[in-house]
């Protein structure tokens, strides 16, 4: 069974398809006449991508009616265009109330284009860790395109990355304005150069590589085209500001916002009868929300540095796979097993859940081409005869428990995990295909098995909605025919290890990532798996109460801040905040969006908050509701009904920079700043008996920034105990360190924390309340006190920009294809990132070093504890209360000795009857 692929933001041009679909689609109208052609290619194209991406964030993005910033810089800006034709115009508001029926949300923001909605939620989904996939048809949106963003045509079924871009412009995407410039667009009326097409524009941006510097060279071009390019260079600056894509709006919403919602079925279904949806709204009233989507076009391939894809290495592969129904059938699989060095094994079963997951079959591979599918429990009408489950699981039992055979598999964790329920402990796990291919380079590619097959062996692979359908009729894996199981199953532990043969390889040719592998990832796979199964208690009851007060103090604040607006207003409303703050109560504008409107976004309401009492209420009023519909009302439902306890997934493949992230649900962003948010903590509870100990690194990133950049003052500081925020507000602020106050040393913190993230001054200034110049007369302070900080950080940019990677202490890579983009923006953040990935990234290393040798010790079986959380810096344990001291000592000391640096790791621990105590 293979890992879920990672997340996924899927935002669509809506007025792009909208416009093209019109002109695809024949003709057709609702039975009372009026034209559907439109609706009806957009909203099946839609339908499609909600089956493709069932669990992803997909948004729906329009044109808002009127004028943009773009008319401002250039009253002609598409004043050519005809008008639109009367039977599209009348299609737009059926569309967009089908869209939001269908439960995506749908965003139109006036002053601006849809495109720059679009280049701002890709700009933000790649830096929350999102893959993007900006599904248009516009040429323009191919500036956008990076190694995490994708353009994808629905339409025409195809995909464009990095390399699609220079295969279809000739042009690289960061030049794409360049080149959009150069030609001009006449529907736009942008003015370009006259004469220059595509095949000239990209000619020129090969020698040239930038519209400035052929500009600065626009001299040397001969012929009648070099005088247009001199005659157009006055207007060639608005033309490349005209059509560079905005990537900063000020919008009044988030990533988190673009969730799909649940169907409105009785407006979507009222809907398709008024538009004569016949089709559809009989797959509505079967239950099936959308029709089976078509085979996925090729994953993402972005080129990175060292690791080409390999050309279908063994595409003539001769496949045979067998079913295996009789025990003649199983003794011979079983002897092959055993003779073999190395054998693939996957798991087909109930659930993606594992601890509620059941084996339906299991399939094994010990050469290229050749597996089998042992069937076990598929249990649909007339099903042929089984061997018993049991039973045979038992004749497998030494195999799987066999240390000394060697298995490979695709998140083997996954299937460590359903063996265990049926009670049988796998070991022997030498590698896993996911790792392999996440340690190999963490950002080239999704690690799933479908996408890996695509990408390292040129192989299209059988998805499961292939042989199970998809929706609400999807069939269970002990539905499926076994004629058509077995192709699939038994496929995917042939692709394990064929990928296993192509990737280790690779990965032993960079001896330090192979190490990596070797000595870190892979031991964590049943680390990860213990703590997942011990679980962690909660209380219920608490949780519930929690919910009531939290109601309670919602519905508090929304008449407080009622009483304060002198009038009812919903507080989820931006626009309705906006009115009653700036047009009503005559608040100062600090900030304005792109299209010129007061900006009601979290930054500035934080700072109003500081001089006004609305803005305060209404930033309480969102945290808490956040709290609430997160935590206290969901947590109890994830509640294992055997167990008692709260059980989350792990993941090692996620996160590029190593650190290990959590779902279902997912421990690590609990708060912990807030009142409220400690609350929430403290329904985590020990059993009778224990109490929950918390070990948590102290300023882990600082002490490795000390280590990385080897500055005497930190290493000194650290050296010697000193509280680091003391120490440099003492060194910045020039006052001995008994004289620091506590705002300079908050100062000091906001100056370590940022300067390792990044931070520009215009940023402290932000968080500190200062002036900017104030703010960077501090920065330079810290510079000039701490001279290594900034040599490594120049030298870390450096080396980035002239490798495209950056290493952790430990070798991990993480590359950055964006290091030398031209938008700024993307630059910016790949050189922070350049900065932040050593430290975050070793960091990770480090607890990941520390969660194994602690495992070890606790499987000795001398202690009475278990480990049953890591949230980013902090393990946290059950332990026995009459072995208290002897366990937390131990745990202090194995942490503390997870790594070598030239300040010592320093670990607190707090001791507690739940999780809030302890911290």
């Amino acid at each position: 069974m293979t890992q879920p692929a990672p997340k996924h933001l899927v935002l669509v041009d809506g007025s792009s398809f909208l416009f093209r679909a019109y002109h695809a689609v024949p003709p057709l109208t609702s039975p009372d006449g009026k034209p559907t052609n439109a609706i009806y290619g957009v909203s099946n194209m839609l339908r499609k991508l909600m089956a493709d991406y069932v669990d992803d964030h997909i948004s729906v993005i329009f044109d808002a009616p009127g004028k943009t910033f773009r008319n401002d810089l250039y009253d002609q800006y598409k004043a050519h265009r005809p008008p639109m034709p009367d039977d599209l115009r009348v299609q737009i508001g059926p569309l967009h109330q089908l869209v939001r029926a269908m439960g995506l949300p749908l965003v139109m923001e006036p002053g601006v284009e849809a495109d720059d909605v679009m280049g701002t939620l890709a700009y933000r989904g790649v830096a929350s860790g999102y893959h993007v996939i900006l599904v248009t048809g516009d040429k323009d949106m191919a500036q956008l395109v990076n190694g995490q963003v994708i353009l994808e045509n629905t339409m025409s079924n195809t995909r464009m990355d990095i390399q699609g871009v220079i295969d279809k412009f000739g042009v690289r995407p960061e030049q794409i304005v360049d080149y959009l410039a150069l030609m001009g667009d006449a529907v736009d009326n942008i003015p370009g150069v006259p004469k220059v097409g595509p095949k000239t524009a990209a000619k020129w941006l090969e020698h040239y590589e930038t519209l400035e510097n052929l500009m600065a060279h626009a001299h040397e071009i001969k012929g009648k085209i070099g005088d247009n390019l001199r005659e157009a260079l006055a207007q060639l600056p608005l033309a490349k500001q005209l059509t560079t894509i905005s990537c900063d709006l000020a919008l009044p919403f988030g990533i988190e916002d673009l969730h799909q919602q649940a169907m409105d079925k009785a407006t979507l279904k009222a809907l398709l009868t008024e538009l004569g949806f016949s089709s559809w709204l009989k797959t509505l009233d079967n239950g099936v929300a959308n029709p089976p989507a078509p085979t996925k076009p090729a994953p993402i391939t972005e080129g990175l540095p060292g690791f080409e894809d390999l050309a279908n290495p063994n595409e003539n592969v001769q496949k045979t796979y067998e079913t295996i129904l009789t025990e003649a059938q199983l003794s011979a699989w079983l002897k092959r097993l055993e003779a073999a060095e190395l054998f693939a094994f996957d798991t087909e079963t109930t659930s993606l859940d594992y601890s509620q997951a059941h084996i339906v079959g299991v399939s094994f591979a010990v050469e290229a081409g050749h597996a089998a599918y042992l069937p076990l429990a598929h249990t649909y009408p007339d099903a042929p005869q089984q061997l018993d489950r049991t039973e045979a699981l038992e004749k497998l039992r030494p195999l799987l428990e066999n240390p000394a055979k060697a298995k490979v598999g695709q998140n083997l964790k996954y299937d460590m995990h359903v063996l265990a329920n049926h009670g049988i402990s796998l070991r022997g796990i030498a590698h896993d295909t996911m790792l392999e291919s996440y340690v190999l380079n963490s950002t080239a590619s999704r690690h799933n098995m479908d996408d890996l097959a695509k990408k390292y062996l040129g192989l299209d692979t059988i998805h499961y909605e292939d042989v199970a359908g998809k929706g609400a009729k999807q069939l269970g894996f002990a539905d499926i025919a076994i004629d058509q199981a077995t192709p699939y199953a038994a496929e995917d532990a042939d692709i394990t290890l064929r990928l296993h043969q192509a990737l280790l390889p690779k990965l032993q040719q960079h001896p330090t990532l192979h190490q990596l592998y070797q000595d870190l990832e892979m031991p964590l796979v049943p680390v990860l798996a213990r703590i997942e199964r011990n679980g962690v208690l909660i209380d219920t009851a608490m949780l519930a109460q929690q919910s009531l007060e939290l109601s309670s103090h919602i519905i508090t604040l929304e008449q407080h801040a009622h009483d304060l607006a002198g009038r009812a207003f919903n507080l989820g409303s931006p626009k309705q905040i906006q009115d009653i703050l700036y047009d009503q109560l005559k608040l100062p504008i600090l900030k304005k969006t792109p299209k010129g409107q007061p900006s009601t976004d979290e930054s500035v309401l934080q700072e109003l908050a500081v001089d006004y009492p609305l803005p305060k209420v209404i930033l309480e009023y969102r945290g808490l509701s956040k709290l609430k519909s997160t935590y206290t009302d969901k947590l109890p439902q994830q509640v294992d009904s055997q167990t008692g306890r709260i059980h989350t997934s792990y993941h090692q493949a996620v996160a590029a920079t190593g650190r290990l992230s959590s779902s279902d649900p997912n421990l690590q962003n609990i708060p912990i700043r807030s009142a409220e948010g400690r609350k929430i903590r403290q329904a985590f509870i020990a059993p009778s008996g224990y109490k929950i100990v918390a070990a948590d690194y102290s300023q882990i990133e600082l002490r490795i920034m000390a280590h990385l950049s080897a500055d005497e003052g930190l290493l000194e500081a650290f050296r010697l105990g000193e509280d680091i925020h003391k120490a440099t507000a003492a060194e910045v602020f020039g006052v001995p360190l008994e004289q620091v106050t506590h705002d300079l040393r908050r100062s000091a913190k906001a100056i370590n924390f940022g300067l390792i993230y990044g931070m520009s001054s215009f940023g402290l200034a932000q968080q500190l309340g200062l002036g900017r110049n104030q703010a960077q007369a501090y920065i330079d302070l810290y510079f000039a006190r701490y001279p290594g900080v900034k040599n490594y950080m120049d030298s870390i940019r450096e080396q980035a920009r002239e490798q495209g990677f950056v290493e952790t202490l430990f070798g991990r890579r993480l590359y950055l294809p964006d290091i030398k983009a031209r938008n700024a923006n993307i630059r910016q953040y790949a050189e922070r990132t350049a900065i932040n990935a050593p430290m975050q990234g070793t960091a990770a290393d480090i607890i990941k070093r520390a969660m194994t040798a602690t495992d070890t010790w606790l499987n000795e079986g001398l202690a009475d504890a278990k480990m049953i959380m890591q949230v980013h810096d902090e393990l946290v344990f059950e332990v026995a209360e009459n072995q208290l001291d002897a366990c937390t000592a131990e745990i202090k000391n194995l942490m503390c000795a997870a790594a070598d640096l030239k300040v010592p790791l320093v670990v607190d621990v707090g001791i507690g009857d739940n999780w809030d105590e302890a911290h």
